[in-house]
């Protein structure tokens, strides 16, 4: 009897614990996102949002920040949305990509649209094989990729959220 009631008990644990951690899964997943935009990753909010020329002009030589900034997506990634470039004041753009490789944005649609994302920048070099990954990624020509023959300093962004308007 004493085993019966061990492996019912064990039975129950098993079952019940899971459930738990599924149900505070689902509770993260179901906080309010703001009206008006779609949500990728996790759920942020559009306070505290600075644009990017702002975030640009406190970091001078600093090489990383950490925080909110709104933009406005150039294009991102036609294979899976795995990654999105946005436009930078001065013309260029930042690469964004998502923490973990945890979730991706749509891979078409989202040019022009503004973006708010919260993560962390790193003004970094990409190599001529990762610049020439993004534009194969990107649906460019064979003759555009083979034109990239020089290493790029910019700035990247790690997103743990990104909000789309609609």
């Amino acid at each position: 009897m004493k085993l019966h009631t061990a492996l019912t008990f064990g039975l129950l644990l098993a079952t019940t614990i899971p459930a738990l951690a599924q149900d505070e899964k689902q509770a993260t997943l179901t906080q309010p996102v703001p009206r008006g935009y779609s949500s990728y990753g996790d759920v942020i909010s559009t306070e505290g949002a600075v644009p990017l020329a702002k975030f640009i002009q406190p970091a001078g030589d600093e090489t990383t920040f950490s925080g909110k900034v709104s933009c406005e997506v150039i294009t991102s990634c036609t294979k899976k949305g795995c990654w999105m470039d946005v436009k930078m004041p001065d013309g260029g753009t930042m690469k964004v990509r998502f923490k973990d490789y945890g979730f991706f944005v749509p891979t078409h649609g989202l040019e022009g649209k503004e973006a708010i994302m919260q993560g962390t920048a790193t003004k970094e070099v990409t190599d001529v094989a990762a610049l020439r990954h993004y534009a194969h990624d990107a649906g460019k020509s064979k003759e555009e990729i083979e034109k990239i023959t020089e290493p790029e300093t910019s700035w990247n962004f790690e997103a743990v959220g990104v909000l789309i308007k609609q």
